[in-house]
């Protein structure tokens, strides 16, 4: 398990990569220019074996690995964890009993309830990869509703809990906003300043997604989110795709006339 803790304790900005394809050779290509990797196990498709090779490729290149578990279950974040991963994300956290529960699913006791035996971390850490769990691996809970960022404070405040995580989309669809509007600081600004002022006042990380305009990278930057999205091996497939298809058809263009 490589652990975000070091980077983190820099206090600078930590990019990162959201992986959505179950295609370990594109993290082993491409996963070293970031400073941690977003394995979506929620949204993207895979399945534990994906997952878990992803986590190794992200061990291979050296790079902290999170990923997003589909629930709140047990088996969901407990598996997750013992794949050797970073850390967890927790989708759609609304409620102080919803974070409770989550630490009781991420952390070992006393603090929660996670089961001991995890057979990667016991295989190249030892036994003793207990001790230090609970501080190495992070447990961050997403903050995707209205209601959710009422309680972003109390929820932030949960022992256990080490950061938030502005979810954009579900919190705009919430708010009755098509998904295609762009995400603009204008427009998120009032759940920004919320979530990341809870993590501030309980010494938790900001986690953001900076994708869209410079603009909004710039302004999670400015607002103090230290975890920020940077790009998606999706987005960065289909933009390469779609440049090299423009550029030969320009070429070719250029020799008929």
């Amino acid at each position: 398990m490589i652990s975000l803790r070091p980077a983190l304790a820099t206090g600078r900005p930590l990019f990162g990569l959201c992986h959505m394809f179950p295609q370990p050779g594109l993290l082993e290509r491409i996963a070293g220019d970031w400073d941690w990797v977003w394995i979506d196990g929620q949204h993207g498709l895979m399945g534990y074996q994906d997952m878990l090779a992803a986590v190794r490729a992200c061990d291979l290149v050296g790079v902290p690995s999170i990923v997003r578990v589909p629930g709140h279950d047990f088996g969901s974040i407990g598996l997750a964890l013992d794949m050797g991963s970073s850390g967890v994300l927790v989708p759609v956290v609304d409620t102080v009993e919803e974070a409770r529960n989550v630490v009781q699913a991420a952390k070992f006791p006393p603090l929660g309830g996670r089961s001991y035996g995890g057979r990667r971390p016991v295989d190249r850490q030892g036994r003793l990869y207990v001790e230090t769990a609970n501080v190495e691996t992070l447990l961050i809970c997403q903050i995707e509703s209205p209601e959710a960022v009422e309680h972003a404070d109390a929820i932030a405040a949960v022992p256990g809990v080490d950061g938030l995580f502005l979810g954009p989309d579900d919190l705009l669809l919430r708010r009755g906003c098509k998904m295609d509007t762009p995400r603009t600081p204008e427009l998120l600004r009032s759940d920004m300043e919320r979530v990341i002022n809870a993590c501030k006042k309980h010494g938790k990380i900001g986690c953001m997604v900076g994708t869209g305009s410079e603009e909004m990278m710039r302004f999670c930057l400015a607002m103090g989110y230290q975890m920020v999205v940077g790009g998606a091996d999706v987005a960065f497939l289909a933009a390469g795709s779609r440049h090299a298809s423009t550029e030969a058809r320009r070429i070719a263009a250029s020799l008929a006339g």
